[in-house]
């Protein structure tokens, strides 16, 4: 898989797919079309959604590969890279997909809120696996596009079009809601990981050589993307990621803010904070306290 494909428009893919193009901007893809082909990275400049139906090789993104069986879906915005790493063997693509340009989302409600759909950031290890049930569901969804696209484009088209994506990607909302708990051998043990992480950072140099920690610095050290996991994070404890981070942060101040012979801008310095009077005010927003309130207080 080391030759690279670009797909810059949606009736590229269709042509690469031996799929017609009904629109410019949206197509819905049905891969048994498509030749038999070798595993190829690919880049794509649309909204792509996969919707897999059988094993033909291993999805990889950038440098991991996809948790990624039967009745899986895949999410890429556009600018992101994709393949199937074929181990060498052609292979008979399977499955659909959706495929939208942002140019179609343009103005609508949809690509007011595209950014809200985390799930087109996710890496390795993130897809949705999907019931029997919830695959019908999808597959019905597609099929409402399809149907859109198959009539006369009239003032009504885009509008309903954009409606069912919408209605789709609410669906997979809610399914990824309940993977995250019915997936709980894979991400049982995340939210542990993550306070050992946040444990061994404030024990370490690296709040003096880093900084403060980030979101994308444990979801790295947790080999996931971080929109997904702060979306596990949120699922798991109702708080943001960030907030968790800045309640950890605010529970190692009050044990040092304590240790009389350091200043409150030391302490501010040790726990990552490049400018004290932003400590100030954190620990002031969440304490209800000034730091040195708060020592003067216990």
């Amino acid at each position: 898989m080391e030759d690279m494909l670009r797909f810059n428009t949606v009736s590229d893919y269709n042509v690469f797919n031996n799929n017609p193009t009904r629109h410019p901007l949206i197509s819905v893809v049905d891969f048994t079309k498509a030749a038999p082909r070798h595993g190829y990275k690919m880049y794509f400049g649309f909204y792509t959604i996969f919707l897999k139906d059988l094993k033909c090789g291993d999805m990889s993104y950038g440098r991991n590969t996809y948790d990624y069986q039967e009745g899986t879906m895949v999410f890429l915005a556009p600018g992101q890279v994709a393949g199937v790493n074929s181990k060498g063997e052609v292979y008979q693509p399977k499955g659909h997909g959706l495929v939208f340009h942002a140019d179609l989302i343009h103005g609508t409600s949809l690509g007011r809120h595209i950014a809200d759909y985390g799930f087109f950031g996710y890496q390795s290890n993130e897809a949705l696996h999907l019931s029997d049930k919830e695959r019908n569901i999808v597959l019905d969804c597609f099929d409402k596009v399809d149907h859109e696209l198959e009539q006369n484009i009239d003032k009504h088209s885009k509008r309903l079009i954009v409606a069912n994506i919408e209605l789709l990607l609410d669906y997979c909302v809610r399914f990824y809601d309940r993977q995250f708990i019915t997936r709980d051998n894979v991400n049982r043990g995340i939210l542990e990981k993550f306070e050992a992480i946040l444990n061994d950072y404030f024990i370490s140099d690296k709040p003096q050589t880093i900084g403060l920690p980030s979101v994308a610095y444990c979801a790295e050290q947790l080999y996931l993307s971080p929109n997904y996991f702060g979306d596990l994070i949120k699922k798991e404890t109702g708080k943001t990621a960030l907030e968790y981070i800045q309640a950890k942060l605010i529970a190692m101040a009050k044990e040092r803010i304590f240790d009389h012979g350091k200043t409150v801008s030391e302490i501010a310095y040790e726990l990552g904070f490049k400018y004290p009077q932003h400590f100030a005010r954190l620990f002031k927003q969440k304490v209800g306290h000034s730091p040195l309130e708060y020592r003067s207080l216990n």
